[in-house]
């Protein structure tokens, strides 16, 4: 398969020439005259590289660049900025945008393919790795759906986790660390037997021991992906306590990983408030007061799940007047 490259510019014979010499190396090529034609073409030719005129009419090429990068089908796609400006403040402008490389007028062809081959290649790889990211959440979603009581709880959880995750001013790579983890969570449950996982009623010694090895075993399924850095301390302990009495390690207090206490709350809230084999939901209130109780007995850090409390009562809240407003 040939590799895609789009290049824009508003000069046509400048256009046509550089899109002539890509194509005889091997190179799919396709080439627009201005901003707006270039985001279609995105959308339709998924290009792997894009080479990108800045000074254009209409949209320039600094806005084409942002708007490419704010789209999550293209934001991982290599944009070069060509340009005859070399003012320091127009690179930065450029690096603000999100361009992921530059070439000056007049362009040297050997620089232009040396950089486009660089560049190809780690999108090549970023591509293998949002392959396996896909398969890992395809697996997790597997393994969801073998509980029709759990359907939806992979993203109920991802959405909470990082709806507290933003409450409490947390990094963007640790909340977007929450909505992965939110997903592939129980992946472990893979090695979890139907009959244990199914079970309608208290499970024996034996078959808790079986359920408690899950978050060893997901970590160790996700630990290949370098991507996968800040998910995995969440996969492993969000069965943790605050008092020591979680698993598989036994943390406690400051040990655990603020992102898993995040969300092992939500998980713990979300099986409380949906319907089990073995009990009916419990409304809102009730979880909370449940939860509530086992704060104080120690299982979860008070302030915490404070927090998260009055994150889900101002959402109930919200939830109860749009329903009102609307009968």
């Amino acid at each position: 398969m040939f590799e895609r490259i789009l290049i824009v510019d508003d000069e046509s014979a400048a256009r046509i020439a550089l899109a002539t010499l890509l194509r005889r190396e091997g190179f799919d090529v396709r080439d627009v005259g201005d901003g707006a034609a270039a985001l279609a073409e995105c959308a339709s030719f998924r290009p792997d590289l894009i080479l990108l005129d800045i000074v254009m009419p209409g949209v320039d090429g600094f806005e084409v660049c942002r708007r490419i990068k704010a789209t999550p089908e293209t934001r991982l796609t290599p944009v070069v900025l060509i340009t005859g400006l070399s003012a320091t403040e127009d690179r930065i402008k450029g690096i603000n945008a999100g361009a992921d490389d530059f070439l000056s007028k007049p362009i040297d062809f050997n620089e232009l393919l040396a950089r486009t081959r660089s560049l190809l290649r780690l999108k090549q790889y970023t591509d293998e790795l949002e392959h396996a990211e896909g398969v890992l959440f395809s697996l997790a979603q597997s393994i969801e759906a073998r509980d029709p009581y759990t359907s939806g709880h992979c993203e109920r959880l991802a959405e909470m986790s990082a709806r507290l995750g933003e409450k409490l001013g947390l990094p963007e790579e640790d909340i977007k660390a929450l909505r992965r983890a939110g997903t592939v969570h129980d992946i472990g449950k893979v090695v979890v037997p139907d009959a244990i996982l199914l079970k309608p009623g208290p499970l024996s010694a034996d078959e808790t021991e079986v359920m408690r090895k899950h978050p060893v075993v997901g970590e160790r399924i996700c630990a290949p992906l370098r991507t996968f850095r800040l998910v995995l301390p969440i996969i492993r302990h969000h069965h943790e306590r605050h008092d020591g009495s979680g698993y598989p390690d036994g943390l406690r207090g400051s040990e655990i990983p603020l992102t898993a206490a995040i969300l092992q709350l939500a998980d713990v809230y979300d099986a409380l408030t949906t319907d089990r084999p073995y009990r009916k939901a419990s409304t809102p209130e009730v979880a909370l007061q449940i939860m509530d109780e086992e704060a104080t007995l120690g299982w979860w850090n008070r302030k915490l799940f404070d927090d998260f409390r009055a994150m889900i009562g101002n959402g109930h809240a919200t939830s109860k007047k749009l329903e009102k407003a609307a009968s």
